[in-house]
């Protein structure tokens, strides 16, 4: 697994506990189904050697609570409101979270009281003036096929104790937070603020970035589709560099802090000779440097596909007059517009000729319809969500680990991005599909 924590952590050592409401005492009207107790749990780490080394020392290696439909439910489904915010940036398969929601709500446990929460948290807030949107199987029947959220989207803070009094206003019992890693922070803060008010609603987070980065999810939504598009956008950038005589292929992907994207698209397509990323430190100049191995490979080939993600680099910048933008993100400058500019002037001064041709699909890329794959994923998501809300499970986040859903704590995954493991097998692909080599002095 690529990821940026220790894989040796024992019980103890990190806090897998799921936080809940109270006792579960309703019968579950889920019919037909499997039923999970929650004692059952999955290994962080499976491996052989881990576990045996846990059973020596007479530890209990570190695991997470199983996802599904429990016997017994917290809420009273005909008494039950819900409601769904989307927050951040698009990416594909916001709709098909959405939809699977409403559709499990309504038909496996006879909630009828959705409510979609508009434009991000600033719909919590009266100020702004987002009326609800009754949400109905009628309403999301076909928002699967379209990208973006039909709920609409923000970034930025807004006040905790407001958000949580425009809950207790609605009456609302189970809220659904679909958002990357700040969304997640704000509904960790908001869970934790209801709690401390010892009012009755259940937060649930459904992980959502493009890039991948979940620390404890083996994969978020919308990553296969972005996989699938960008794919199409490296054939399409070789296919210019092949058409003109020292043809530079340059283009940036999504990837601000890990490059799995980048990563995984280059291999998927397998023309790409160059892959930057923001785990791999690299230099412009020297001999060892990105631009005296990219001339090398024009020499020698007359062709090169560049592929960066956009985090790759920030060292060519000035930290200190970054910004953020309002969710708090570091917006570093632009490494792709960096990129072609430096090798325009490199080979100017080498009076050399270049054909470069510069492409940015990130926002075709995160708002078109979720691929098959992706559609599955959040329809499953999303049923293992409501299961968590309707059983009165707390301030955590579904995911995937070890091809199992799972409960996780939101302080677990929050804080610290997961990255590629540049001694790891997925980057070592990557070193030998493009050939390309250590890019320092």
């Amino acid at each position: 697994m690529e990821s940026g924590f220790s894989m040796d952590h024992r019980e103890g050592d990190i806090d897998t506990h799921i936080r809940s409401l109270g006792m579960a005492r309703i019968n579950s009207p889920v019919k037909g189904t499997f039923f999970v107790e929650d004692g059952e749990r999955v290994l962080i780490n499976d491996s052989l050697s881990y576990v045996e080394k846990c059973m020596a020392d007479g530890a209990k290696p570190a695991t997470l609570e199983i996802a599904g439909p429990r016997t017994k439910i917290f809420f009273d489904p005909s008494k039950t409101k819900a409601g769904i915010v989307t927050c951040g940036g698009l990416c594909p398969g916001i709709n098909n979270v959405i939809r699977g929601i409403v559709l499990e709500l309504f038909y496996m446990y006879g909630v009828k009281n959705i409510y979609g929460i508009p434009y991000g948290l600033q719909g919590f807030i009266p100020s702004y003036g987002h009326p609800l949107q009754d949400l109905t199987p009628q309403f999301v029947a076909g928002i699967h096929e379209i990208g973006g959220s039909i709920l609409g989207s923000s970034r930025g803070a807004q006040d905790v104790m407001e958000i949580v009094d425009a809950i207790e206003r609605l009456n609302l019992n189970v809220m659904f937070f679909i958002g990357g890693d700040g969304t997640l922070k704000a509904a960790s803060a908001v869970a934790r603020e209801i709690m401390t008010r010892n009012y009755k609603c259940a937060v649930i987070g459904i992980p959502k970035t493009i890039d991948n980065d979940i620390n404890y999810v083996s994969k978020t939504f919308g990553f296969d589709t972005a996989v699938k598009e960008a794919k199409k956008v490296i054939q399409c950038a070789h296919n210019e560099a092949t058409g003109a005589p020292n043809g530079i292929g340059l283009v940036k992907l999504m990837g601000r802090d890990s490059g799995f994207i980048a990563v995984n698209a280059a291999l998927a397509q397998g023309d790409a000779n160059f892959v930057l990323v923001p785990e791999m430190d690299f230099d412009l100049e020297g001999e060892k440097g990105f631009l005296a191995c990219l001339e090398q490979r024009l020499k020698s080939r007359g062709h090169a596909v560049v592929v960066v993600a956009e985090g790759a680099g920030t060292r060519f910048f000035d930290v200190k007059e970054a910004l953020t933008d309002a969710s708090g993100n570091i917006k570093s400058g632009d490494i792709g517009i960096f990129l072609k500019e430096t090798i325009q002037e490199y080979f100017k001064a080498k009076a050399m000729e270049i054909n470069l041709k510069y492409i940015d699909p990130s926002y075709v890329i995160r708002s078109v319809e979720a691929d098959a794959s992706d559609s599955i994923f959040c329809g499953m998501l999303a049923q293992m969500a409501v299961h968590a809300g309707m059983s009165g499970k707390t301030d955590m986040l579904i995911g995937v680990w070890d091809n199992r859903y799972v409960h996780i704590p939101i302080a677990l995954s929050v804080g610290e991005r997961k990255k590629i493991d540049t001694h790891g097998p997925l980057w070592k692909s990557v070193m030998e599909s493009t050939g390309q080599p250590v890019m320092k002095n």
